[in-house]
């Protein structure tokens, strides 16, 4: 663990993983709750930092950091929501071969796969969900796509999402859901946030 200030009031947290990422994110909403984390505006995970905005006095939890003894994540940590998934991805017989897997046998993969949102950025309502075992992990495609229709799942390198609006994207396409992602006009808007655990289930029969 490296820790940086930035600025006067906010400290990066760098790590050597996205689950060290997790683990640290969950320990920190825990104090929180708790009452025993200095006062803080902004907790944000990404792929292997953690930023702590609006802190008093950031070197002082710097300091406190290095003595943590944080947990590893069990598997009921965190909420739990469903998303009902069609395997009709554009590149499913890809994904299938680079796997070494027939095409059936992706969706039993995905679905017996338990997620867990590390971070979220890209757009809106885009959660990076991490949970696939190495063998899986994924490059992105040589050629992006222009536009990659909303409600898209996809995967590349350790991660899996979906694509909460069209937009152009370089990941491999396996499957669609009609699960909103993103609604302005609902509270929470984003349907995923760090630290939610995510099941992908069978909605439709996989070509």
């Amino acid at each position: 663990m490296k820790t940086l200030p930035m600025g006067e009031h906010a400290l990066l947290v760098e790590l050597g993983s996205a689950q060290n990422v997790e683990a640290l994110h969950a320990e920190l909403l825990r104090r929180r709750d708790a009452g025993t984390l200095p006062a803080v505006r902004d907790i944000v995970p990404a792929a292997r930092t953690v930023l702590l905005d609006g802190l008093d006095r950031p070197r002082e939890l710097a300091g406190q950091l290095a003595h943590w003894d944080i947990p590893a994540l069990s598997a009921a940590d965190g909420p739990e929501t469903d998303v009902p998934v069609r395997f009709d991805g554009p590149d499913l017989a890809e994904v299938a071969g680079l796997w070494g897997v027939s095409p059936d046998d992706v969706p039993r993969i995905v679905t017996g796969t338990a997620f867990r949102v590390a971070f979220c950025g890209f757009a809106p309502g885009f959660g990076y969900l991490t949970g696939l075992p190495a063998r899986f992990h994924l490059p992105r495609r040589a050629t992006p796509r222009t536009a990659v229709p909303a409600g898209s799942l996809a995967l590349a390198g350790e991660f899996a999402g979906v694509y909460p609006r069209s937009s152009p994207g370089g990941w491999q396409l396996i499957g669609s859901t009609d699960t909103v992602l993103w609604d302005s006009s609902r509270e929470p808007a984003a349907l995923l946030s760090p630290g939610t655990r995510v099941r992908f289930t069978l909605l439709g029969a996989a070509r």
